[in-house]
């Protein structure tokens, strides 16, 4: 598959063209995607094998785990390769598909982010409801919506980047295929598409961006009003929302929420949401929680244990 103007692949500039830059980037993000691995797959199989984490909360946790290790991976692993070879070619589907992709899983991890935000509200200021509102059948309806809706977001990005036409430069002043660096490669007007882009993105961002922030203020205001320990309690329980809002939507926000430019910022901001965030998450919203952590030694102690009988 080509693009109709004959392009067949793209070169990606990547964050520098100094080899010992090259080689401190590549040991970098080598050990952060190792990390990112670890950590989710530990929570994904932890959730899996566990009764114990059969909560809402666990179950759109382990759903983001799993795009967390999506995410990363249709990015990262070209991005290493990439700092040891001299080739930072990539196909003309390869780079769609990886725009796709990325698209598709940052937009659901945000829509289960928002989902998640819902969860915590009813859990704490409708309590008796709880239980009726977020049966397993919802939660698994509102993760499907989740799916649903990052396809359609990531599907008309895809679709109005390869309906413009490629006739060269084919250099992507970025670390991995995105809608913006492809905008300025394309050999007609961009303004009305990078318009319609921008709108996608910015009510996608924004709408979610204000759900968190007002469940958060709202979950305050329940439990602040309720005793001192519900005082005391409050800003534990908004942290892990607050420091999303921050990590999540904040390089989103400076990238996807604007018109395309050439500002050298936007690939330090995707590097840190595509590398730091997800290697952030898991202890973000589980391996901080003592319940987890408990879990997850005793059902690792568990298995050693059974690995060692098997053994003798």
């Amino acid at each position: 598959m080509t693009n109709a103007s004959g392009v067949k692949e793209f070169v990606l500039l990547g964050l520098s063209e100094n080899p010992g830059v090259q080689k401190i980037c590549f040991m970098m993000f080598l050990a952060f995607y190792t990390i990112i691995l670890v950590r989710n797959l530990l929570i994904v199989i932890t959730a899996i094998s566990s009764q114990r984490l059969n909560s809402p909360m666990y179950f759109f946790l382990y759903y983001l785990s799993f795009v967390d290790i999506c995410y990363s991976s249709i990015t990262v692993p070209k991005m290493i390769t990439s700092f040891l070879h001299r080739n930072k070619t990539i196909s003309f589907v390869g780079c769609i598909a990886q725009l796709f992709g990325v698209h598709f899983f940052g937009c659901t991890g945000i829509f289960i982010l928002t989902v998640m935000a819902y969860d915590r509200y009813v859990a704490i200021c409708r309590p008796p409801h709880y239980t009726a509102a977020m049966t397993r059948c919802v939660c698994s309806r509102l993760v499907m919506g989740s799916w649903v809706g990052g396809f359609l977001h990531s599907i008309a990005q895809t679709l109005l980047t390869t309906c413009l036409p490629f006739c060269g430069p084919n250099e992507v002043d970025h670390c991995f295929c995105d809608v913006h660096p492809l905008l300025q490669l394309a050999c007609t007007e961009t303004y009305a598409v990078g318009i319609i882009v921008v709108a996608n993105s910015r009510t996608i961002t924004l709408s979610c961006f204000l759900i968190l922030v007002a469940s958060c203020v709202v979950i305050l205001v329940s439990l602040q009003s309720q005793t001192l320990e519900g005082w005391q309690k409050a800003p534990s329980t908004c942290r892990s929302h607050i420091t999303m809002v921050v990590l999540f939507f904040g390089p989103r926000t400076f990238i996807y929420n604007r018109p395309s430019s050439n500002l050298s910022e936007d690939k330090s901001m995707a590097v840190f949401y595509t590398v730091i965030t997800p290697t952030l998450n898991p202890l973000i919203y589980m391996l901080s929680n003592e319940e987890v952590k408990s879990t997850m030694r005793k059902l690792w102690s568990r298995k050693v244990g059974s690995e060692d009988r098997k053994v003798r």
